[in-house]
């Protein structure tokens, strides 16, 4: 997926003519904190909510305003994994994309990478998660499906998640059925040690915590 294929054409950049009322009536429509400033083609920065809030006269045009503009923004062909990551780099509500002349383009919001991200991890899918610490020496993916496609079951998503000095690795599958006794029995007995368990019939032990806080890391 690249960037191109995420932008959002219902909400239209701010014109250095623009007032300041107007850009916060517009970041409150959309609920966002952030707008690019786009003259013709030419993006000339990115406008924080934070620049406005002491602003008193409504009515001043923004291209009046002294501002401290931010300028990030993605390439129309960048990867989506460097557009997550600039969202989380400069904790953004959006993300400008031009392109290679510098051209502005259009803009991805929060709010298409939290779908985005919900279908590549498979969330509106039914099903349970496993979430597995294994060793990254023993980090074989084709093995973990073999042991889950032995219960005639398919992970619908997989996500690795690696700690400073630790040579371990925590794995989290989402399966597509929620009876998950036998696959957590299959994985024991290859010696993954299981971390933690969601959607099976197990009693609840308190790892739903865990998963948000799990969710939180990706900032989603």
């Amino acid at each position: 997926m690249l960037a191109a294929e995420l932008i959002s054409n219902s909400i239209p950049p701010l014109r250095t003519s623009d007032t300041v009322q107007k850009s916060m009536e517009r970041m409150t429509e959309f609920k966002i904190s952030h707008l690019p400033i786009v003259n013709e083609s030419q993006f000339l920065g990115l406008l924080a909510e934070d620049e406005l809030i002491e602003v008193k006269e409504m009515g001043t045009p923004i291209g009046d305003l002294s501002l401290t503009l931010l300028n990030p923004f993605v390439y129309d062909d960048a990867h989506i994994y460097d557009v997550i990551r600039l969202f989380n780099l400069l904790n953004l509500s959006v993300v400008p994309v031009l392109d290679y002349k510098k051209n502005y383009i259009g803009l991805i919001s929060i709010n298409t990478i939290l779908s985005y991200t919900a279908d590549i991890f498979a969330v509106k899918e039914p099903g349970g998660i496993i979430v597995l610490e294994i060793s990254n020496r023993n980090n074989s993916l084709a093995h973990m499906a073999q042991i889950v496609e032995a219960d005639n079951a398919q992970i619908l998503s997989s996500y690795v998640q690696s700690f400073p000095d630790s040579t371990k690795l925590e794995v989290t599958l989402k399966i597509n059925k929620t009876e998950l006794s036998g696959i957590i029995s299959s994985f024991e007995r290859y010696n993954y040690q299981v971390q933690a368990v969601f959607n099976s019939t197990k009693t609840d032990d308190g790892t739903e915590d865990r998963f948000n806080s799990f969710m939180n890391y990706l900032n989603i």
